[in-house]
């Protein structure tokens, strides 16, 4: 049962990447536009178990990680996305006011899309990574945010479904 789970999970996460990086990165939204697999990543996180959430934060970061459009050292993106993940479930599980409500979920996961790319910016300015101005960064951010926060709502039925197909879990949003 475990296998047949990580087997479906592992399949849901590497197609929507194979989405992001052909299709979505390709396009150009104002003010940075927005990440589906880093919303399919938290989401899937936000109505998980805290282990689950864990595992599924690593193999999407090993994922960033080995991805040609990203610069950086090897872990980063998995220890930052092993962190949220981790977090959000953990902040979430239990609390069914919280994963059955669309809106907070919706609220909670563009919240910590917003944290994840800060969390990126800071570790890799500590790291030696060069970036751009402060004014370009914050508004790419807080666009992304706001592109996720459009987004999500969108994609939050399927999500829900692909995470019941994987885990028979009936959650009910």
């Amino acid at each position: 049962m475990l296998l047949r789970r990580s087997l479906i999970t592992g399949t849901i996460l590497t197609l929507f990447f194979i989405v992001q990086e052909s299709e979505v990165s390709q396009l150009s939204f104002p003010a940075g536009g927005f990440s589906i697999f880093l919303i399919l990543t938290l989401l899937w996180a936000a109505i998980s178990t805290p282990e689950v959430a864990a595992g599924v934060g690593f193999g999407a970061g090993i994922l960033l990680d080995l991805s040609p459009s990203t610069n950086g050292p090897l872990g980063h993106w998995t220890l930052i996305l092993v962190l949220m993940s981790y977090a959000i479930a953990f902040f979430s599980y239990g609390d069914e006011n919280m994963r059955g409500n669309p809106l907070t979920l919706i609220l909670m996961v563009t919240l910590a899309q917003v944290i994840v790319l800060i969390s990126y910016l800071v570790t890799g300015f500590l790291l030696g990574n060069n970036s751009t101005s402060f004014a370009q960064t914050s508004i790419t951010i807080i666009g992304s945010g706001l592109w996720t926060l459009v987004v999500t709502p969108l994609l939050l039925p399927a999500v829900a479904w692909l995470h019941d197909l994987a885990f028979d879990s009936r959650i009910r949003i």
